[in-house]
C-alpha cells in the first residue's frame, strides 16, 4: 500500500490518542483509589462484627448491674422492715430472730456490693472496648469518604479526558485516507497500530531493527507504507528514522 507521507505522520497522532484513550478509559472504570475503598469496606464490616460483639457483652454487664442493684434495693427495704420491727417488738425470741436476719441480710448486701463493684469494673472496660471500636469505625468511614470523593474527581476528569480524545482522534483520523486508517486499525489489534522509527529502532516495540531490515527500509519508495519486522506495526520513517 502507499499513501503520503503526511498521512502516514497523522498515523502517530492517531496511535498517540488511542494510548491516551485506553489510559483515561482504564483509570475511569476503575480509578486508582478503587481498592483501597474494597479494603475498606471490608474493613468496615469485620469491626462492625467485633462492634456488635463489644456492645453485647456490655448490654449483659448492664443487665448483670442492674439485677443486682435491684437485689440491693430488696434487701435495704428488707433490713429497714426488720430494723422497724426489732425496734418495736418486746418479744425476745422475735427480737432474736430478726437481729439474726439482719445479721444474714448485712452479709448478703456485703457480697452484692462486692459484685457490684466488680461489675461496675467491667463495664468500665467494656465501654472502654466500645469506645475504641468505634472510633476506628469513625476513622475508617472518614478515610473512606475521603477517598471515595478523590475517586468520583479522578472519574470525573478521566471521562471528561477520554471525551476530549476521542473527539481529537476522530478529527484526526477523518484527515487520513480511509484504506490507510483500515490497515493501521487492523494492525492494532495486535500491536500499537503505527509507531515513529527512530534511529533504527521501532517505538512500537523498542526493538532495533536488523540491518537488512534496515536496508529495505531505505529501499523502499517514501510513500510506501512499511512495517515492523518485529512486531508488525506500522513504521512511519522521519527524518529521525537514522536511513
Amino acid at each position: 500500500m502507499n499513501a503520503s507521507p503526511a498521512d502516514q505522520r497523522r498515523l502517530l497522532e492517531v496511535a498517540e490518542l488511542d494510548t491516551r484513550i485506553r489510559q483515561v478509559d482504564a483509570v475511569r472504570r476503575n480509578p486508582p483509589q478503587a481498592t483501597r475503598v474494597q479494603e475498606l469496606i471490608a474493613r468496615r464490616q469485620e469491626l462492625a462484627q467485633e462492634l456488635a460483639t463489644r456492645l453485647g457483652v456490655r448490654d449483659d454487664l448492664r443487665a448483670d448491674l442492674a439485677r443486682i442493684e435491684s437485689d440491693v434495693a430488696v434487701v435495704d427495704a428488707r433490713r429497714a422492715r426488720d430494723a422497724d420491727r426489732l425496734a418495736s417488738t418486746s418479744n425476745m425470741k422475735e427480737a432474736q430472730g430478726l437481729e439474726s436476719e439482719l445479721g444474714s441480710l448485712a452479709r448478703r448486701k456485703g457480697d452484692l456490693e462486692d459484685a457490684q463493684l466488680e461489675l461496675m469494673e467491667r463495664l468500665e472496660m467494656a465501654d472502654a472496648a466500645v469506645a475504641t471500636q468505634e472510633a476506628l469505625i469513625a476513622e475508617t468511614n472518614a478515610e473512606g469518604a475521603t477517598l471515595s470523593a478523590e475517586a468520583k474527581r479522578v472519574v470525573a476528569e478521566s471521562s471528561a479526558a477520554f471525551d476530549a480524545a476521542t473527539r481529537d482522534r476522530a478529527a484526526v483520523a477523518g484527515s487520513i485516507a480511509a484504506d490507510l486508517l483500515a490497515l493501521y486499525e487492523r494492525t492494532a489489534v495486535r500491536s500499537s497500530g503505527a509507531a515513529l522509527l527512530r534511529r533504527g529502532t521501532c517505538e512500537g516495540c523498542r526493538m532495533v531493527l536488523a540491518g537488512t531490515d534496515l536496508q529495505a527500509l531505505r529501499q523502499a519508495p517514501e510513500d510506501a507504507v512499511v512495517t515492523c519486522p518485529e512486531c508488525g506495526c506500522i513504521l512511519v520513517r522521519t527524518e529521525e528514522s537514522g536511513l
